[in-house]
Formats: C-alpha cells, structure tokens, sequence
C-alpha cells in the first residue's frame, strides 16, 4: 500500500504551535507517513506583529514554510491542525483557511478525510479544549472522521490529560509548561494508523 499521505496544517503567532506542528511531522515520519507541513495565511496587520518581538520573529524563521492551500487538503489523506486558541475559539487566521473550503467542500473532497487537532494557551483553563472541539464541528461538516487521541496512552496524562487533541499552556516565559512531545507524537502516529485503515479499505 502507498504511504499514507498526511497534511500538517498550524496557525502559529509566536512559535507555539509551529513547534506542535514539527512534532507532529517527527511523529507521523516515523509511522511511515508522507508529510506536508503547511501554515494558514497570516492577517494580523503588520501594527499588530511588530508590537510582539516574538511574533515578528517567528514570522521570519517560518517565511521559507509554504502556505496552505485546498490542493494541500485534496493531496491529504489525513489532516492535523494545530492552532492556539483565541478567546476559546478559533483564531481568524485558522477559521478564513476552513472558511475558504467550500469549493473543494462542495465536490465531495473533504468526504472521509482523517482529522484530528491540538491547540494551545496562554493558561491551563485557557480554551483549549473549546478550540479543538470547535474545530471537529467544521469536520463534522466535511463529512471527516475525526480520531482524537482519547486517553490510548500513557503520554495523554503526561502532557495534561486532554483527550481532544494534545494541547499546551504557554508559560510567562514563552515555553510550553507541559511536556506534550511524546503525546503529540502519538495522536501523530494514531491518526496515520488509522487513516492507513480507511485507506486499505477504500
């Protein structure tokens, strides 16, 4: 069987959720998968990016990542989005990406795609959740099957316990308070898993 083919999607202000989304990447290589990573385009006005150091720079060390496309979701078997959360939703940048679907949405190309998510705070009760599962609302609409991490092993309750999809609460100094490696790399891998089953199937 061709190799599972699995799109890494992430909205990332200040590097939070592109370093989810590099883990992700090691994960799902490791389970054999071919990996696209893509970031959503970025909307905040300059004012806006240049008023945080840390977000400037993460603009900079990601300008070489390609920008997310529908050809990227239509190449994709499997989807895994990371984003943080904005007042316990989505971020405008990660909801205009979903948003702009409907076209390949209305030919049936979103049908059975394999998704799952993660996301992030600037606090442990921050909305994290929310985000995640407002998300899998949108994929409900696509018609996805969505394959949270649940609590199928021991690295979900060593990065917090979220069986929504791995999240992470930043710290006052810019750094993820949990260790969420291992657990991303699972939901990575159990996402590639199971989209090889639908794949095999079709």
């Amino acid at each position: 069987m061709e190799k599972v083919k699995l799109a890494v999607i992430y909205y990332s202000s200040t590097g939070t959720n592109y370093k989810l989304a590099k883990m992700v990447e090691e994960g799902a290589l490791e389970a054999g998968a071919e990996v696209r990573v893509r970031k959503v385009q970025e909307l905040a006005p300059d004012a806006a990016i240049d008023s945080n150091p840390a977000w400037r720079a993460n603009i900079e060390a990601t300008k070489d990542i390609p920008v997310a496309t529908s050809e990227d979701l239509d190449w994709a078997d499997a989807i895994i989005f990371s984003m943080p959360t904005r007042f316990g939703n989505l971020p405008s940048q990660m909801k205009q990406f979903l948003d702009m679907q409907g076209g390949i949405w209305s030919q049936g190309k979103l049908t059975n795609k394999v998704v799952s998510a993660m996301s992030s705070a600037g606090n442990a009760h921050g909305g994290q959740e929310a985000t995640v599962k407002s998300l899998y609302t949108s994929m409900m609409h696509w018609g996805a099957i969505i394959v949270p991490p649940g609590y199928t092993d021991d690295s979900i309750y060593k990065a917090g316990g979220n069986p929504y999809g791995t999240s992470v609460t930043l710290g006052q100094d810019g750094n993820m308070v949990e260790d969420v490696k291992d657990a991303v790399k699972h939901q990575a891998k159990r996402t590639v898993e199971v989209a090889g089953w639908i794949k095999k199937g079709k």
